[in-house]
């Protein structure tokens, strides 16, 4: 189970009196020693746990760490402009000295798309012209792109990334256009609500399809990341998870450490855990993680 990396998902529905509430959590998180901290990405009311923007939310907790890393799980790439992006992006790496992991997937919400103005049967097209667009402008300067979308030529990115290349870019997706996706674009692959055999699976595809030429890393170097749902004994649950919790309905220590040290056996190399918790119980449900669970995953 060594390098099974645990990071928490800034989740919870947070008091709209307390702005920074969501700042002060994830400068716990950094204290209680979690490999990340989480934002996903709904630009209109969910109903479940934290709609703030996930580059905004993520620049103001860059500005109160110092070493916890940032997660956007996962940002939605064709709700924005691809090099309006690629500078956003580069920019929080900048200011969080190289810790921003960028999750990215293709959207899936008709509602949203139709409000951003971005018709939804064009999210997969765009996602991959925007990552590619992206990928030059961090990669290349001057950078010339010609897409379906988004086309430059002899473009100078306004900020360079710290990171070189550009921050590591977690592509979500089971089918076989987002396991190519990760081949292309991405230095891991990020699923939510994991298990086992989903880990194997994927590894096992991704390996099959970097075999037969799709190109892009060594598939043994890349991150195989995913959240699952977990609420710690003696918490109550503010949201009910949408499918099994991690350590069952009724979780402890013992079975929790026992169903992440499978998931790091299947190859799991980052666990986000997503806590369905009241944003005023989120401290003492990491708190519980990082006293019971931790220590013992070596």
């Amino acid at each position: 189970m060594v390098g099974l990396r645990v990071g928490v998902s800034l989740q919870p529905g947070w008091p709209v009196a307390d702005g920074r509430a969501a700042v002060r959590a994830a400068g716990v998180a950094e204290e209680l020693g979690f490999d990340h901290v989480a934002v996903g990405n709904r630009v209109l009311a969910s109903g479940f746990g934290v709609d703030a923007d996930p580059l905004v939310l993520l620049g103001a907790v860059a500005g109160v760490t110092s070493r916890v890393r940032l997660l956007t799980s996962v940002l939605v790439v064709p709700y924005y402009r691809a090099v309006v992006l690629a500078n956003q992006v580069a920019t929080l790496d900048v200011v969080s000295g190289g810790r921003l992991v960028l999750g990215v997937g293709t959207g899936w919400n008709p509602e949203e798309f139709a409000a951003g103005g971005a018709p939804v049967r064009e999210r997969v097209a765009r996602t991959d012209d925007h990552l590619g667009a992206v990928r030059a402008l961090w990669e290349d300067r001057p950078a010339a792109f010609a897409g379906r979308f988004t086309e430059f030529e002899g473009a100078r990115g306004r900020v360079a990334p710290v990171t070189a290349g550009g921050p590591p870019v977690w592509v979500g997706g089971h089918s076989e256009a987002a396991l190519r996706r990760v081949l292309r674009f991405g230095d891991g692959w990020y699923g939510p609500e994991v298990d086992g055999g989903q880990v194997r699976e994927v590894r096992r595809r991704l390996g099959e399809l970097a075999g037969s030429g799709a190109g892009g890393p060594d598939v043994e170097r890349l991150a195989v990341a995913g959240a699952v749902f977990l609420t710690p004994p003696g918490v109550p649950v503010a949201v009910e998870a949408p499918g099994r919790p991690l350590g069952g309905a009724v979780a402890s220590a013992g079975s929790v450490v026992a169903e992440l040290g499978a998931l790091a056996e299947a190859g799991l190399t980052d666990c986000t855990l997503w806590l369905p918790v009241a944003a005023e119980h989120l401290v003492p449900a990491m708190e519980w993680v990082a006293a019971e669970v931790v220590p013992q995953l070596g």
